[in-house]
């Protein structure tokens, strides 16, 4: 039996967020949002292609920065509204350059940037 991405939980806006994941490490590396054309792609394609929802149109990760998701496996959660990407990252996965766009912890109350940025300033809005 095939997967139809139709079966899927959209909201209102006809999106789905994605979480990507490491698949190597387990290390989350961002949330981005999905619709039914961007997950036939991705599967499609083996490459992580979102919505952007400031440009209102499709973006694979990595077509101008190459910093590239290869998708490995896709994931759904119990209630089919939000998807697990299981991913091998090539370069930062964030548009500020860092690994992960989970880069600020609250410690003791605190905000605490954790991750710095990998790669130089002119290429940080490239893959946006």
């Amino acid at each position: 039996m095939g997967f139809d991405p139709a079966t899927l939980s959209y909201d209102a806006r006809g999106l789905i967020p994605a979480i990507a994941q490491e698949a190597g490490t387990g290390e989350v590396l961002m949330l981005a949002w999905m619709n039914a054309e961007a997950v036939a792609r991705t599967l499609g394609s083996g490459r992580a292609t979102y919505w952007s929802r400031s440009r209102q149109d499709f973006w694979v990760k990595g077509e101008s920065s190459g910093h590239v998701q290869e998708l490995v496996e896709m994931r759904l959660d119990c209630d089919r509204d939000c998807l697990l990407l299981l991913v091998r990252q090539t370069g930062p996965a964030c548009h500020t350059n860092r690994r992960s766009c989970f880069y600020t912890a609250v410690r003791e109350g605190a905000e605490a940037e954790i991750l710095t940025p990998e790669a130089a300033a002119q290429d940080m809005a490239a893959d946006r």
